[in-house]
């Protein structure tokens, strides 16, 4: 194995983006804030909103696993949260994204 080689990251060199809508007790039971913090925590970045139907949208891109990790994380929110179903879609990254952002 060569010095470059050994010096790459494998999580590095498969980023993905994921784009969720979840549904459910999801709004008012701080979602958006423990999703920031989760994401923060995996390396992920994007951003998490309320939209009008009381769905909680996420656009989330970062290494494989590390996505993974935050859409299994969705599919049980936060304590309070009583999540009925997660649609997850293949997402481009957005230009310029940096960090995991709430969106208003």
């Amino acid at each position: 194995m060569s010095q470059q080689e050994s010096s790459q990251n494998p999580m590095e060199q498969e980023t993905v983006c994921k784009h969720l809508f979840i549904e459910g007790r999801v709004q008012g039971v701080f979602f958006r804030a423990r999703t920031r913090d989760q994401a923060r925590r995996l390396g992920v970045r994007g951003w998490v909103r309320n939209l009008p139907d009381g769905r909680v949208e996420v656009l989330a891109c970062g290494p494989r696993e590390a996505v993974e990790a935050l859409v299994d994380w969705c599919h049980v929110g936060p304590p309070h949260a009583v999540v009925t179903r997660v649609e997850v879609q293949d997402a481009q990254p957005e230009p310029g994204l940096r960090g995991f952002q709430v969106r208003w």
